[in-house]
């Protein structure tokens, strides 16, 4: 949810990721993980983003992983093998407060080996740089504020004076998800207003997504339990060849 809903704010709000860390407002594009030629290749929680001249790399964290490190290195290694002129900068943006040390990595060291990058912790930003720019108000709730609420307030005033209603919804839809990292659900549907929320491509893709893993879930559980997969499949609403993969996946999985 959280990584969709990034994905989507650097997707559509690129110019603004551009101003706030590369110091100008340049046009990206999406650099699909398909076009960088090794797999496998993770594409969860990933955003990369290019112009003519270099690539933005994201990659937004709710909890520390110790794998991301590596990770900068293997995704600017790939980069630089489909574009060798292009530049580069690789961001990881950390959602969540938390202690612990994974958060200040910024190398990846092996050997001779040294690759450096940059790492953004929200809750230690200020939260009038996110209420600068339209696609980083969502964010604004989850920097380095005394009070939350009154910082989602004055993200909701700013979103209340976008003129398009569809960009208005999606940034409801978007602030609203992202402040339930620090917020409870009571204080921002108080602040948010619910029934835009609900107008929102962020929110409608969001649902979609929540009633398929339910599917998938429930289909699991049938297929466990010795249930034909035609049975299965009007049931929950999957087709018959997406409950023939989940069945291979619990049959690789007993194997293991």
């Amino acid at each position: 949810m959280y990584d969709d809903t990034c994905r989507f704010l650097a997707e559509h709000f690129s110019a603004d990721f551009a101003s706030w860390l590369l110091g100008e407002s340049v046009a990206l594009t999406e650099l699909k993980p398909s076009e960088l030629s090794l797999d496998p290749i993770r594409a969860d929680a990933l955003i990369l983003l290019q112009s003519n001249e270099s690539v933005l790399h994201l990659e937004f964290q709710t909890r520390p992983d110790p794998e991301i490190p590596f990770r900068m290195l293997d995704y600017r290694s790939r980069v630089y093998r489909r574009d060798r002129d292009k530049t580069m900068r690789q961001v990881v943006i950390y959602l969540k407060q938390t202690g612990s040390d994974l958060v200040r990595q910024t190398s990846f060291a092996l050997e001779r080996t040294r690759h450096d990058f940059d790492v953004v912790r929200l809750w230690e930003q200020p939260d009038d740089l996110f209420l600068q720019y339209p696609g980083l108000l969502p964010f604004a709730a989850l920097s380095q504020t005394n009070d939350p609420e009154a910082t989602l307030r004055q993200v909701a005033q700013a979103v209340n004076q976008i003129s398009d209603p569809t960009t208005q919804a999606n940034l409801i839809a978007a602030s609203a998800i992202l402040a339930g990292l620090r917020l409870e659900d009571e204080v921002i549907y108080r602040v948010l207003r619910r029934d835009i929320m609900q107008e929102s491509t962020v929110y409608r893709s969001i649902q979609r997504e929540a009633q398929e893993a339910r599917d998938r879930a429930i289909a699991i559980n049938l297929l466990r339990r010795g249930v034909e997969i035609d049975i299965i499949a009007p049931s929950t609403g999957l087709s018959i060849e997406e409950v023939q993969q989940l069945q291979q996946q619990i049959n690789e999985s007993a194997q293991s």
